[in-house]
């Protein structure tokens, strides 16, 4: 009755009825496993809606229910929450020091963890806003002294009376990063989650929450520390197969159906705030930007669409791929997405005006992942043709083709930092490469079937594969060593995920079941 999609070897991809199994479970695609790439503590400049009308025009346009939409908003129709997100400056503003002027005030310092960082809250002109000084090249063993300089001479807004307590939070960064999770993950609960396979789940930022998608067509919400089911968000009619949370806030929710529908929820109460229709065929891909205003859907259709999360109406539809759109991504500012395609190809689009960047042409097959690092200047890209392909994101142009699987490749991702990727593949192999110097550290053997998904933890110090043989490993990245096998699950486990902190995993499998590790 599920409609669903079946994987099939080298480029014959289609739609077709699902397939089940002699003990009536279906078979979802891995090639399809939807990606959680919000980068964590992404906070950016926050300046007011006046500001954000010029950057959004599109956004403000007056709203009138139309058939097309659900709508199912609490206190008198309108959402609780009407958070100041970005400004027309927003964009620019990030790519340059804060001005000290009169009018530029600094109120406080705050710390991000991964990537590492410092978030600088000033106002200006009257206007409480945020920027972020990446130090994604902070170690334990860098010089703070150095650092401390360095910021000072950028951040014109941060003054000698500053040096000290940023001293302090330089050093507290540090302690962070040289105290590394090395215990191992214990099996902390089973959850009986659903009466039919699970096709995904995610964390929320803070890990106190996460959620699961299922061919049973519910997504439900978890409390992580006592394995508790918090609500079931009910309404789709098919398969719920693409979720995600509002990270860094996790107080909304998107899921993307086969029934060609995105649902938005209140996290915190399970409440439907919108059904988002316009899609001609199943939604397979989904996310929100890291600013959490807009939400983009990526489907079978050849489209993704851009849609406002404060009013729940279409923004744009991203029009240019002759092939199903399968995985798609926001970089860190929010302002561009990427998006891979049936097609061969992956796409950079302007967020703010819905144009076509850059085509990223060279894959032979099917596009399979695509991911920002955290900077936002490079893409990379899986593909079954068995390469995975890093791109420049300014000029388009492919600057590595890294191959060695002897598989389709169906999962590529970055560390926090951007300093590392990996590839993960049907051979049942992973590869992690040095960004830099593309040279392949280590490849990670071990597994008797395909790997759907890999990922690193928030320190960059192991990765996580999820494969067919009914096992998840985990891998340190200094040495390519299997330091761990999580075993249990009875089925294929399609999807697996680190909390913020790295001391709590979640693994879902085809066996209907989710399980929660920690350390």
């Amino acid at each position: 009755e599920h409609c669903a999609i079946r994987r099939k070897r080298s480029s014959d991809y289609q739609t077709g009825p699902v397939l089940k199994d002699l003990n009536g479970g279906c078979d979802p695609s891995p090639a399809f496993r939807s990606r959680q790439l919000l980068a964590p503590g992404a906070l950016q400049a926050l300046p007011t809606n006046a500001h954000k009308k010029e950057c959004f025009p599109q956004f403000f346009q007056p709203w009138t229910p139309s058939a097309s939409q659900e709508r199912a908003a609490p206190e008198g129709g309108k959402m609780n929450d009407r958070r100041d997100y970005g400004g027309s400056d927003r964009f620019e503003h990030m790519a340059r020091p804060a001005s000290a002027s009169t009018r530029t005030k600094l109120k406080k310092f705050l710390l991000r963890y991964y990537p590492p960082g410092i978030i600088l809250e000033y106002e200006h002109m009257g206007e409480l806003m945020q920027r972020s000084v990446d130090l994604l090249d902070l170690s334990s063993e860098s010089d703070p002294e150095v650092l401390l300089n360095q910021i000072m001479r950028q951040e014109s807004m941060i003054k000698e009376s500053h040096r000290e307590p940023l001293r302090k939070l330089i050093y507290k960064l540090q302690d962070k990063l040289g105290s590394v999770v090395r215990a191992d993950f214990t099996l902390f609960k089973v959850l009986r989650a659903h009466i039919l396979p699970l096709t995904n789940c995610a964390f929320n930022k803070s890990g106190d929450k996460f959620i699961t998608g299922s061919y049973d067509r519910t997504c439900k919400v978890w409390n992580t520390n006592t394995g508790e089911e918090v609500h079931t968000l009910e309404g789709h009619k098919n398969v719920v197969y693409a979720i995600a949370f509002n990270n860094p806030y996790g107080d909304k929710i998107i899921t993307g159906s086969f029934d060609k529908t995105c649902k938005l929820w209140d996290a915190n109460t399970g409440q439907l705030y919108y059904t988002l229709r316009g899609h001609a065929t199943e939604i397979v891909c989904l996310g929100f930007n890291p600013q959490s205003t807009v939400i983009a859907t990526g489907s079978m259709d050849n489209t993704a669409k851009l849609w406002d999360v404060e009013t729940g109406t279409e923004v744009c539809t991203l029009l240019g791929h002759t092939a199903e759109i399968v995985s798609l991504c926001f970089n860190t500012m929010g302002d561009q997405i990427v998006t891979g395609s049936f097609d061969h190809d992956s796409r950079l689009w302007d967020v703010r005006t819905g144009r076509c960047i850059h085509a990223l042409s060279g894959h032979r097959s099917e596009v399979s992942s695509t991911q920002f690092n955290y900077a936002g200047n490079l893409v990379v890209s899986g593909s079954i043709d068995r390469t995975c392909r890093l791109w420049d994101v300014g000029s388009g142009r492919c600057q590595q083709v890294r191959q060695g699987h002897s598989d389709e490749v169906l999962d590529v991702a970055f560390d926090a930092t951007g300093k590392q990727m990996v590839s993960a593949s049907a051979d049942a192999t992973a590869r992690v490469y040095n960004v830099m110097t593309g040279a392949c550290t280590h490849v990670l053997a071990g597994h008797e079937g395909e790997i759907s998904k890999v990922s690193f933890n928030p320190q960059g110090t192991k990765v996580i594969t999820a494969s067919s043989d009914k096992q998840c490993r985990l891998w340190d990245t200094d040495t390519g060593a299997c330091t761990q096998i999580l075993e249990g699950h009875t089925d294929e486990i399609f999807s697996c995920a680190f909390n913020y902190e790295g001391d709590y995993i979640i693994t879902g499998s085809k066996d209907n079941t989710c399980r929660i590790w920690r350390t």
